[in-house]
């Protein structure tokens, strides 16, 4: 069989990385599309996975209008020389296009009930949707639920083993420590949405520095005074840093997830919050609290 994937974040990576390596060993050939995001690339680079690269996308709304012709003509040519008999995506609206175009199937997986934007450019065009249980939304026939959450694709105990020796490296055994995620809110389905504000992530950064090591991982820029709290380890890594640390704070879902899944304390702060299920689902195991606004956030790690 010859399945393409599109990749537009570095989450994805994980969610297909495994897939894509117990079918290649079954000889299946695979055709892969990847945005230039974050560490997708390094990320597909490190995992041995051959891919073509779609260009960075943008971040205002007329940019990302302009970079969904850009990105389609590239899977389509991909495509056409390619031939692949079904298409794989996490929501990609360009994938979903294009397997329309070419006659293919399409298979979506999603668990981002408030991405209305991107539902409309990908859901019309996907033969089945799958996403977990507590999923609130409801595609009609076309959508398939399962249990769990996206993050067991590469975080269950068959497929993930923490290296402690790296905490060794980065001399953090047996020492408290906090990792902090904050994110650029730039993706369609962030827009109007907030997290912290630069006092809030301050009070928590001098709050938490009383009790031991605060290290950050941010999309976007710090401001100077956060700089010296900057992950400049391996990012492929990060999840043995997340395992281990005290608790986790952050505006990223995905990695919020990650860490309860991981049986790390997780407290987010992120406006469309109540909008995922997955959320709720993950919570019942104790592992991860979410906010919609920060001082409560706040108030809970003084209490914590």
């Amino acid at each position: 069989m010859r399945i393409f994937i599109d990749i537009g974040h570095p989450a994805h990576v994980h969610y297909f990385r495994n897939f894509i390596k117990m079918m290649e060993g079954k000889g299946h050939k695979f055709c892969i599309s990847a945005r230039d995001k974050e560490i997708t690339h390094s990320l597909l680079d490190y995992y041995q996975i051959q891919y073509t690269s779609k260009g960075r996308g943008q971040k205002s709304l007329f940019g990302k209008f302009f970079y969904l012709f850009k990105a389609n003509y590239v899977i389509f040519k991909l495509a056409r020389r390619f031939k692949p008999d079904i298409c794989l995506s996490f929501g990609s609206p360009y994938l979903a296009q294009i397997s329309k175009i070419i006659c293919k199937p399409h298979i979506a997986f999603d668990d981002t009930e408030h991405a209305k934007f991107e539902h409309l450019l990908y859901v019309p065009f996907s033969n089945c949707i799958l996403t977990p249980n507590s999923f609130k939304k409801d595609f009609g026939k076309k959508h398939i639920r399962f249990f769990g959450s996206m993050d067991i694709a590469y975080l269950h105990p068959k497929y993930y083993e923490s290296n402690i020796k790296y905490l060794e490296e980065l001399k953090l055994v047996d020492k408290i420590y906090f990792f902090l995620r904050f994110v650029e809110w730039d993706a369609t389905h962030d827009y109007g949405q907030t997290g912290f504000s630069i006092e809030g992530k301050t009070k928590i950064i001098k709050l938490l520095s009383k009790y031991g090591q605060v290290i950050i991982s941010s999309e976007g820029n710090l401001p100077n005074e956060f700089r010296k709290y900057l992950y400049r380890g391996d990012p492929f890594k990060i999840h043995t840093l997340i395992q281990y640390s005290s608790l986790f704070i952050g505006e990223s879902g995905s990695m919020a997830t990650e860490a309860a899944v991981l049986g790390t304390t997780a407290i987010m702060v992120n406006s469309s919050a109540k909008y995922f299920g997955v959320f709720e689902y993950i919570s019942k195991f104790g592992n991860l609290l979410y906010y919609d606004k920060e001082n409560e956030a706040i108030e809970k790690l003084r209490i914590y």
